[in-house]
């Protein structure tokens, strides 16, 4: 299972640097625009993005600085946002590579941002549904590119894999 979540580690990154890389051509006008995305804006979904990833890892290490607020922006700056992703994203990969077996079997217990409730799940099916979420707000991203008529590029995981396998995923 550990090479299962390094795959997805790996796999975000890539996304998230080709998606950044279309979004940096972007006027800062279709940048901020409200495109009818969930999280409004190409601005507001990769702010999402990266808030949802610090809470999530967060509750998996105890450690880092999360939002309370799932709308929160963390950046105003596009070069600012673009740094701590890619920050976010080896911090990620640093720690699904560190993970064993025995922590992968274990549970973790978080709250939700919106709730005081307590909960307590499975690490396994929490991985699954953070790296889903991503892929989730990612393609919307994408189709605030493709709704702005502009370059969209190739998410898909099995384009990264290919990639992986030739030698030339960065």
């Amino acid at each position: 299972m550990k090479e299962h979540y390094r795959t997805f580690a790996g796999y975000n990154a890539w996304a998230n640097r080709r998606l950044y890389a279309a979004a940096a051509q972007l006027s800062d006008a279709d940048y901020r625009a409200d495109r009818g995305a969930f999280f409004k804006s190409m601005h507001g979904t990769l702010n999402h993005l990266l808030g949802t990833d610090r809470i999530w890892m967060k509750r998996f290490t105890g450690e880092g600085a999360a939002p309370d607020r799932l709308d929160t922006i963390l950046h105003e700056r596009f070069d600012e946002l673009r740094a701590a992703r890619e920050a976010e994203d080896r911090r990620i990969v640093g720690w699904i590579q560190d993970l064993d077996d025995a922590r992968l079997a274990g549970v973790i217990r978080y709250r939700r941002v919106s709730s005081p409730e307590e909960f307590v799940q499975k690490l396994m099916p929490a991985l699954d549904h953070w790296f889903n979420h991503q892929t989730h707000h990612r393609g919307q991203a994408h189709v605030i590119l493709t709704g702005l008529g502009k370059p969209a590029p190739e998410l898909d995981m099995l384009y990264y894999q290919r990639e992986v396998a030739a030698g030339r995923a960065t």
